[in-house]
């Protein structure tokens, strides 16, 4: 679907999505609750249906309602032998090892740009934990036979903490204690979000400096009433545009959250923002905005956001993390560049770094790769530019925030579709 976003002033209060990878996260450790577990707040975007799906086809049964998920888990069998993980690559390397705990042969597989993820990570961890895992050629999808059993392993967490993820979850209910050491370990805030959430389910890890993870053996996830936080990477579009042009007020968004995308304020902070800030909500307000320098290694959803930003701040600024993106929905670092040079703004980037030159983007038709943080930050973009942004593909948004360009129009944006 093509979507035409023109110039316009914003103003209002809007809630934040939910957050989905905590949203998936939550699905998951329910699943290994033996008995029923209340998901409020939920985000039913299509990463978290995905997730939704697989637990249903793990044995769970599940009851969505508008304001919450329920979730009954007492008999883990499979009821399906394929699992489809959709476009999320959370889904396919959190339920990986998941799926290895049954010791019957599952297919992981997907669709889109998932297909084109790397997975011998995965392959090669489960197999040394005791299963047999393949794939086709280091890609989607994965066949998995046999059962892990535990015990030390090492990996290699510069590409992806997702696995790591599904690891810490899928590790403690066996009999074996097990060790997992850690080198070079990217958005290590991710893993504090997992962290948090299976404490929250009863299971304990002991993390030695994010390099040496001890699991012991034998714990048991207890089902509970768990609240979705709101989402600091959707909210992110939100309060750039509010920066951009137009007072609005975020809701739902937790100062104490272990989101690494949260660090949007700092950005903004750095580029003159006016912002008041309390504990559940931001409001913010146009400003002179400048260029500023930010390092978004350990947060590297924040690139599309923050290249909608650069467009308006005098002068260049520089991003660091842009090797973080290349297995993203689309290679994003060259995605960003192409369709913002549409825009006629100039990205430059030299290895590791983007350097962004600020001035007034113009209007113009762009594609979204159907990559949905692109579609976002193209409809950003054109908030407060000199025509309007038509965005090819714009449906994708529904990846990770069905709402987006409902809580737009909310806010006072002109969208044509």
């Amino acid at each position: 679907m093509e979507r035409c976003v023109y110039p316009s002033v914003l103003t209002g209060s809007v809630k934040a999505p939910a957050s989905k990878s905590m949203m998936q996260r939550a699905i998951a450790a329910a699943w290994f609750a033996n008995g029923t577990s209340t998901i409020y707040n939920p985000s039913y975007c299509d990463d978290s249906l995905a997730a939704i799906n697989i637990i249903k086809g793990l044995g769970a049964n599940t009851e969505l309602q508008s304001d919450k998920l329920i979730i009954e888990s007492k008999l883990r069998l499979l009821r399906e032998k394929t699992f489809y993980c959709g476009e999320s690559g959370l889904a396919i390397r959190m339920f990986s090892p998941i799926a290895a705990l049954f010791g019957l042969e599952v297919k992981l597989t997907g669709t889109g740009s998932l297909m084109k993820r790397p997975m011998e990570m995965i392959t090669d961890t489960l197999s040394k934990l005791g299963a047999e895992c393949r794939s086709d050629g280091g890609y989607p999808p994965l066949f998995i036979t046999g059962r892990i059993n535990g015990g030390k392993i090492k990996i290699d967490g510069s590409l992806s903490s997702q696995f790591l993820t599904g690891l810490l979850m899928a590790l403690p209910v066996l009999k074996r204690k097990s060790e997992i050491r850690v080198k070079n370990l990217k958005s290590r805030p991710y893993i504090d979000m997992t962290l948090q959430l299976l404490n929250d389910f009863g299971i304990t890890i002991i993390n030695k400096d994010y390099s040496v993870f001890y699991i012991p053996s034998k714990q048991d996830y207890i089902p509970r009433d768990y609240t979705v936080e709101g989402d600091w990477s959707g909210a992110a579009f939100l309060l750039v545009a509010g920066a951009i042009n137009g007072k609005i007020t975020v809701t739902g968004l937790q100062q104490t959250s272990a989101q690494s995308d949260k660090n949007i304020l700092t950005a903004l902070t750095a580029a003159g923002a006016k912002m008041e800030i309390t504990d559940n909500a931001v409001t913010i307000e146009p400003a002179e905005l400048q260029a500023f320098t930010f390092d978004a290694t350990h947060s590297p959803d924040l690139f599309p956001p923050l290249a909608a930003l650069a467009a308006y701040c005098n002068g260049e600024t520089v991003i660091k993390g842009v090797l973080r993106l290349i297995h993203k929905e689309s290679n994003r670092a060259e995605t960003i560049r192409n369709e913002f040079s549409k825009l006629g703004i100039k990205i430059i980037i030299d290895d590791d770094i983007m350097k962004i030159t600020g001035g007034k983007p113009l209007g113009g038709n762009v594609e979204s790769h159907n990559d949905h943080r692109i579609a976002m930050a193209m409809a950003v973009a054109a908030i407060s530019g000199l025509g309007k942004v038509c965005i090819n593909g714009s449906d994708c948004v529904a990846k990770s925030y069905p709402e987006f360009f409902n809580d737009l129009k909310m806010l006072g944006v002109k969208i044509e579709s």
